[in-house]
């Protein structure tokens, strides 16, 4: 097992956590041993106090965050012990569908669904979709800059869209949401944010659809409950990942994406 180096006491240290899930392992931590916190990759998060013996609370925990998260879980501490295994972690994203399975998928949202192929245009106004884009991983996000999480969001999607920079076949895809490309790209313009985003079609306040490649549309609140949202598609347009809502740190999500990478697509 590789472990994770970090003080059991540095809530900042626990991957993937936003705000809930670090005030819950604020709470693990108050409670009395034996106690046992499990983490998913995408922010699911269990634990359990106050145990008879250390191996049943973990036994415990983990079978509850993966009934919560619909997918395997890792111990990240036992007691007052980190016991974090790094690299089980990056291997956690998958299992990936192969083409075959990846055509038989329904078109949604949801994890396992193939993403609704949505019509957007880049700085240059070149029409796209994200058909288009198969063959590459999609970081695709919602936002605007009338939305407080999705400002205070921005910064961390900056470092991940330069630690993206090199990486050819992982695209991050930033489409505006009720106001225009223009009113967006001036907000980024005043807080010196130097990121490449695209165009929703989005005009102004009411405009709450988006556009299909094939002339229809969906409304956006469908795609997106709440602004900011976020998914990850692999390299056939599959989701594997979704987030509604801000992500505390973007950058722990790089091996998870490099990831989808390297072993979606077959």
């Amino acid at each position: 097992m590789s472990s994770h180096a970090a003080d059991v006491r540095d809530v900042e240290a626990v991957p993937h956590l936003d705000r809930g899930g670090q005030e819950g392992y604020r709470a693990f931590l108050a409670a009395r041993p034996h106690r046992a916190f499990a983490i998913a990759p995408g922010g699911t998060w269990f634990w359990m106090g106050e145990g008879s013996a250390a191996d049943t609370v973990a036994e415990d925990a983990l079978q509850l965050c993966e009934n919560d998260s619909g997918r395997a879980c890792l111990l990240y501490a036992l007691d007052d012990k980190v016991v974090f295994d790094v690299q089980a972690w990056s291997r956690m994203w998958g299992p990936y569908l192969d083409r075959a399975a990846a055509d038989r998928a329904p078109i949604g949202n949801e994890l396992g669904q193939r993403f609704f192929d949505l019509a957007f245009s880049d700085a240059a106004g070149k029409k796209l979709n994200l058909a288009a884009l198969r063959g590459k991983v999609v970081v695709l996000h919602f936002w605007g800059s009338w939305c407080p999480p999705c400002r205070h969001e921005m910064p961390e999607l900056q470092r991940l869209q330069r630690a993206l920079d090199k990486t050819a076949d992982i695209r991050l895809v930033m489409l505006q949401v009720r106001e225009s490309h223009a009113v967006a790209q001036r907000w980024l313009k005043q807080q010196k944010l130097r990121m490449s985003f695209y165009d929703s079609g989005a005009q102004d306040s009411r405009s709450d659809t988006l556009q299909l490649a094939d002339g229809k549309t969906v409304h956006d609140r469908y795609i997106a409950p709440v602004f900011p949202t976020t998914y990850v598609l692999d390299k056939h347009g599959i989701v594997v990942f979704a987030n509604h809502g801000p992500v505390a740190h973007w950058e722990q999500y790089l091996p998870l994406l490099r990831d989808v990478a390297k072993r979606s697509g077959k």
